[in-house]
């Protein structure tokens, strides 16, 4: 792969983890993981899926939780089952 093939690629996409949370210092990521994941869908009840801020949330979550957790809340999402208050 040439430079500016390189160049190219780190235009397009850019990698970010979650940044760190005062709140959850030193442990265990689920609690971090499951919070981003509630607080997403409850901005996103607040304010709309375009407002900013909401986005961060969504980052952080897809960056902490394992795939099958995400599906697994989506799916209680959908059926009304999900153990959390997603209301603002």
């Amino acid at each position: 792969m040439s430079e500016s093939e390189a160049a190219d690629l780190s235009n397009k996409y850019v990698l970010q983890t979650a940044g760190f949370d005062a709140r959850f210092p030193n442990t265990n990521q689920t609690r971090h993981c499951f919070q981003n994941y509630t607080d997403y869908f409850k901005c996103v009840a607040a304010k709309g899926e375009d407002f900013a801020p909401c986005k961060q949330f969504k980052r952080a979550y897809n960056s902490l939780c394992p795939n099958e957790w995400i599906a697994k809340w989506d799916e209680q999402r959908e059926n009304g089952t999900f153990p959390a208050s997603l209301e603002p």
